[in-house]
């Protein structure tokens, strides 16, 4: 299995941040390999407070080309952000976001582990998988540059 943790600090609000990482339609336009990204269903569940979206996403790298989809469960009291994986090239997935408030904006703590189904993928992406991670996560925090300078 693969894992991946990251803890970052930002100098925007922890709200900001939360809506900038649930907005997954627009992922194409700033995350790399993304090529495409949709939500395909919304349930809002007023008793706990959540919101469940069914999303779909295709990356893309040279050759490889996959697409899986997944559960992502918004916290917004909590300022949480789980992906439960449901169907693609994995036998595993899962990732977790948590963005706590902080004097100059918020903490990001980010964490992802997944395992492939083939073992040829899951050794060709070992090769890359850190850097991968570092550019996903820096795409995020130019994204909130973007949006909220």
């Amino acid at each position: 299995m693969i894992k991946h943790s990251e803890t970052r600090s930002s100098k925007y609000s922890s709200d900001k941040m939360f809506d900038l990482v649930a907005d997954i339609d627009n992922y194409p336009d700033f995350i790399p390999w993304c090529s495409n990204a949709l939500v395909t269903s919304r349930q809002k569940k007023k008793e706990d407070d959540i919101e469940v979206l069914m999303a779909d996403m295709s990356i893309s790298f040279k050759i490889f080309r996959e697409t899986f989809s997944s559960r992502v469960i918004l916290y917004p009291l909590s300022k949480e952000i789980t992906v439960e994986y449901i169907d693609g090239p994995f036998k595993f997935l899962s990732n977790r976001w948590i963005f706590t408030s902080s004097n100059d904006g918020c903490i990001i703590n980010f964490n992802v582990e997944f395992e492939f189904k083939s073992r040829m993928m899951q050794s060709l992406i070992g090769l890359v998988f850190q850097e991968a991670m570092r550019r996903i996560v820096h795409s995020f925090e130019e994204r909130a540059d973007r949006l909220y300078k």
